[in-house]
């Protein structure tokens, strides 16, 4: 009698499936040579991406606005001699930096009593121009709502149902709804939020809805991390730990140590006996 047949039906079945040795009875695909390099060419692309793009949009930042306020500035500058003079005309970058300077002082002049007096002298003076009233109007009310409510603006990440029933979408809590549409909406009652709500994958474009909070599921994931879902499609994820299903993972885990210790304390029994 063979050796194998002396191992039973299961080396005969092996045998008759013409499978050798003990090697396990699914083995793995193994990967052509044309398969490893396209995989190594997308592990490269997923590498070297982010950091060209990143790169590439501040070279273009550098080069095109930046250089052209740089160059304005320093037009605007005095022309001398001085050493000092020279320098400022040649450094690159003295140009961005004045700029900063000069909105940091006129901020801080912004901020007391006489610099507000000129300040709004020169906004009614641009108010009552008929066609530059509009558009100074308009940006004027976008940079002030942007900038005051930015310290509360898209601070939360929620779950809403849109566009049905049963069908959730992530939306971004942009603040409590004021104005004409909180009057309008009144019988909503309390609690009305403007949330936004993205396009996927380009969150640039959305929808603005208006909603009572209770309405929302608010989730405990950042602004940050929100985007990198839309952006991914729902692909990259944050990781999350849920406390009850760790609290209930540790309970079955102790009932499971529970219940082998009879058994471990008789084997220990039959071997002391032995």
């Amino acid at each position: 009698m063979s050796d194998d047949d002396k191992k039973g039906p299961e080396s005969t079945a092996k045998r008759a499936a013409g499978i050798t040795g003990d090697g396990p009875l699914i083995q793995p695909k193994k990967q052509s040579f044309f398969s490893s390099l396209w995989s190594s060419f997308l592990a490269g692309v997923v590498v070297v991406a982010p950091i060209g793009i990143t790169i590439w949009l501040f070279y273009l930042l550098f080069t095109g606005p930046m250089a052209k306020l740089d160059a304005f500035v320093k037009r605007t500058l005095p022309v001398g001699d001085s050493t000092l003079e020279s320098v400022l005309q040649v450094l690159p970058g003295v140009g961005v930096l004045v700029a900063f300077i000069v909105l940091v002082i006129l901020g801080a002049i912004a901020k007391n009593f006489v610099g507000r007096s000129f300040i709004r002298a020169g906004q009614r003076l641009f108010e009552s121009i008929p066609i530059i009233r509009n558009v100074f109007g308009f940006f004027r009310n976008v940079f002030e709502t942007a900038l005051q409510q930015s310290d509360r603006s898209f601070k939360e990440v929620a779950l809403v149902e849109y566009p049905r029933k049963d069908a959730w979408v992530m939306a971004f809590v942009v603040g409590e709804t004021k104005g004409e549409v909180r009057s309008k909406l009144k019988d909503m009652g309390e609690g009305l939020t403007s949330i936004f709500i993205p396009t996927v994958p380009n969150p640039t474009s959305g929808f603005l809805l208006f909603v009572p909070r209770s309405d929302l599921r608010i989730l405990d994931m950042s602004v940050e991390e929100a985007a990198k879902v839309v952006f991914s499609l729902g692909l990259v994820v944050p990781d999350f730990a849920d406390g009850a299903d760790a609290v209930r993972k540790l309970e079955e885990i102790a009932g499971d140590i529970g219940a082998e210790k009879p058994t471990l304390r008789k084997r220990l029994f039959k071997s002391w006996k032995a």
